[in-house]
């Protein structure tokens, strides 16, 4: 019996190609969107947790309130480790972490090698707290000393290819030496830590103590520049911990007295910023919500095509019904027929999926694989199973429902079925729809206002490089021989990049500081005509001048003024890392990373001998030119080093990387929504001609012109696009508000959104219910009444 009941689903599969081409092409992008979607939301939930003690690890964050100014860093102090392991029983093992976030050039068998963001230093115990394999070395022992280096199995393939790396030898930046002790495998995509080359912490501890600035690392409580992971004891409560290292802090810093520590768990770091709000969370949980609505809107769609067909099997129920066929027998049937198809559907989805997974993941940013087993293939079955369910059941009631003599006497035929259900269906899918084309205007609205806001200084035609090797020597006739380029309108020099001030320390004092009172702030160190060229903006008082006194001049932030409550600041004293000076001037404030962050306190000091970037604006005329004078000097005094520059707007433009990924994301799932609803339209549209074929004959006997029909049709199916966009607008509105809370600075949802987002919807979909009416409205009405 269920062999026949295939054979008939095939003949009637073959017999309307045109509906088994729609229903299965819908289905089949429906499946397909649905699993690329959710093997991005799992990889997303999946960041960090395939750790074995994952559920006890967390990471130490400093958290400073002002008077009710709270400021939250994903860093602590070096001491907060030292004293943990000593002093909180509840702390099993405690490591930092500190990364070199720049250019580093390595040399291995006397090649050169330059990476970016790969180097980290790590403690002895980092491989006891983590899960990061160490396939050759020793775990409990990895640095024997501060000259080891422990390699990635890719970055050790890289230095030396398939030769053993063990006891092989590394200098880094041409100076010193590291032997390699270990290989690691290589970090998991979905890790939010992620090195290719770790040297021993040690190395800093040292470092410290060489420097005549600088204290004891293990007694510094206000450089907050290190990762502290804790990995808590079994029966610990992390906020007892927390509570005890601020307390701890509190007896070595008296005016730490606003500081507190917070225990962020490691499986949060990915998707929550430092103070536990939301970040990347809101775009899971809306990317969660697409992947089900297509799905959802391919089942629809699937429901109001078939149910639109009804009428044309009519007759073929009616007949079984006469010879003996039962409803049971046929909902069997229709469900055999369903499955045939959402089976069709599921093996054409994989390959698209196989074949998109490139061109997807390089749009995503990830590195998801795609095979019929584990996760992928629990996606799959799950999108066949609900599709099959949704799409399936309905239709099948719908078409077993007809009664033989009914059928036979051409009655009613297209009354069985509800026609306010397939209404709902087509409303909810449009809503859906509008509801994801309002997403994608939101991104890219947000995303236009950051590229565009004023950041408080001038990023046009400014690009930067980091000296290197002999250039620190010759760094005033490097400045004066890039002035001589026509090219190069200004010169000036920085100690950090400006689009990424990430170090902060606590280690500052000032005039009318009351006690117990803190300042975490941003040290940035400039050259005297850094503003000037950088055209920054003056509250009060002056800039930088270019004397050996002004390296005792501070200039603060209007964010640092404000939160320390500072009342006429100019001329008061004040110290950073215990160097007294006063305040000259205090300058409006200035972007210095992503407009998801506030502003926060930062503090402009002159100390030419800590300057190591430079900033070249151009003219805007010969950018090549100025680039290529910047290129030719580098190779004069660096040639082992290769040239490596970066334009600061373009710099902040790659900080919106996710966000620009998103907006592509969602401009292909609105598109496919969209795509999907107007085949389910399209289908609706078929039920509503073919239900009234008579009435459209009888109407254009009286003298209805095809224009008149053709409004009347479609009025009432452009009703249910404007019902679903009364619907979607609260869902979306509050959906959006959620995503766009992750930026400090950020647009206003507003009508003018929503215009787009209707207008776009009511113009497509008017589009595909008028092909279809228009054919009905210009049938001859003879055929329509000769029935009759």
């Amino acid at each position: 019996m269920l062999r026949n009941y295939f054979k008939i689903a095939i003949r009637s599969l073959i017999r309307d190609n045109v509906y088994t081409v729609t229903n299965v092409g819908g289905l089949a992008i429906g499946i397909a969107t649905f699993v690329l979607l959710m093997l991005w939301v799992q990889d997303e939930l999946g960041y960090d947790r395939f750790h074995t003690k994952g559920d006890r690890i967390y990471r130490t964050n400093a958290s400073f309130n002002n008077d009710g100014n709270i400021t939250t860093w994903p860093t602590s102090p070096g001491p907060v480790a030292y004293f943990a392991r000593k002093e909180v029983p509840a702390v099993e093992l405690a490591a930092r972490v500190a990364n070199d976030n720049g250019m580093v050039l390595f040399t291995a068998e006397d090649k050169d090698f330059t990476e970016n963001n790969a180097l980290a230093y790590v403690e002895s115990n980092f491989f006891q707290v983590f899960d990061f394999r160490l396939l050759r070395g020793n775990k409990d022992k990895p640095f024997p000393n501060s000259k080891s280096v422990i390699l990635t199995e890719k970055m050790a393939h890289k230095f030396f290819g398939d030769e053993d790396p063990i006891g092989k030898v590394i200098r880094v930046e041409k100076k010193k030496e590291y032997v390699v002790v270990g290989v690691v495998a290589d970090f998991p995509s979905n890790s939010t830590l992620n090195y290719g080359i770790m040297l021993p912490f040690d190395i800093l501890i040292e470092e410290y103590q060489a420097n005549e600035y600088w204290k004891s690392l293990e007694s510094d409580w206000g450089n907050y520049n290190y990762y502290t992971y804790l990995l808590l004891r079994p029966d610990a409560k992390p906020d007892a911990v927390a509570a005890q290292l601020s307390d701890i802090h509190h007896s070595h810093q008296d005016e730490s007295a606003k500081l507190q520590y917070k225990l962020q768990p490691l499986s949060e770091l990915h998707l929550y910023n430092a103070d536990g709000t939301e970040e990347g969370i809101q775009t899971v949980r809306i990317f969660l919500v697409v992947a089900i609505a297509i799905l959802a809107i391919a089942c629809i769609n699937y429901v109001n095509v078939a149910t639109a067909r009804a009428t044309r099997r009519a007759l073929e129920v009616g007949v079984r019904k006469s010879v003996g066929a039962n409803r049971g027998r046929l909902i069997t049937q229709f469900l055999v027929e369903a499955s045939l198809m959402a089976v069709i559907a599921l093996l054409i989805a994989i390959v698209f999926i196989q074949v998109t997974m490139p061109l997807y993941n390089e749009l995503s940013g990830k590195e998801i694989t795609f095979n019929l087993t584990g996760s992928s293939m629990g996606w799959l079955l799950a999108a066949l199973v609900i599709t099959w369910l949704a799409a399936g059941i309905y239709p099948a009631l719908v078409l077993s429902s007809y009664q033989p003599l009914q059928v036979m006497r051409g009655r009613n035929l297209t009354s069985t079925g509800s026609p306010m259900f397939r209404k709902v269906l087509v409303t909810t899918q449009f809503a859906a729809s509008i509801a994801i084309i309002v997403g994608t205007v939101v991104v890219s609205r947000q995303l236009s206002f950051m590229r565009n806001k004023k950041l408080g200084f001038s990023t046009d035609n400014v690009f930067t490089f980091a000296l290197r090797g002999d250039m620190f020597k010759n760094k005033q006739t490097i400045i004066n021989d890039l002035k001589q380029h026509p090219g190069v309108e200004a010169v000036t020099m920085g100690g950090q990049y400006v689009y990424s001030i990430g170090s902060t320390t606590g280690d500052t004092g000032w005039e009318g500081q009351l006690p117990g009172q803190s300042l975490l702030i941003h040290p940035i160190n400039v050259d005297h005509d850094f503003m000037q060229i950088m055209k920054m903006e003056m509250a009060e008082g002056r800039m930088f001048h270019d004397s050996k006194a002004d390296t005792a001049s501070y200039i603060l932030n209007e964010a640092a003024v404000r939160q320390i409550g500072l009342q006429n600041p100019i001329g008061k004293s004040f110290s950073l890392w215990g160097m007294k000076g006063s305040i000259v001037g205090v300058v409006k404030d200035f972007h210095h990373s992503s407009l998801k962050q506030q502003i926060e306190p930062s503090i402009l000091f002159y100390r030419p001998e800590w300057l190591w970037i430079v900033y070249v604006r151009t003219n805007g005329a010969d950018n090549a030119g100025a680039i290529a004078a910047g290129e030719q000097i580098w190779m004069k005094y660096n040639p082992e080093y290769p040239f490596e520059y970066s334009f600061i707007d373009s710099a902040f433009d790659r900080m919106y990387k996710s966000e620009q990924r998103v907006e592509q994301l969602f401009s292909i799932f609105a598109f496919i929504a969209i795509l999907v609803s107007c085949l389910g339209l399209f289908g609706l549209a078929t039920f509503t001609a073919t239900q009234r074929v008579k009435e459209i004959g009888v109407r254009k006997v009286m003298g209805a012109t095809s224009g008149q029909i053709v409004v009347l049709l479609s009025g009432e199916l452009m009703k249910l696009v404007l019902v679903a966009l009364v619907i979607a607008i609260p869902l979306s509105y509050f959906g959006m508000q959620n995503w766009l809370s992750d930026f400090a600075y950020r647009i206003d949802v507003d009508w003018t959104i929503f215009t787009i987002a209707g207008g776009l919807s009511l113009f497509i979909a008017f589009l595909t219910v008028s092909t279809q009416t228009l054919r009905a409205a210009v049938r001859n009405p003879v055929d329509s009444l000769k029935t009759e």
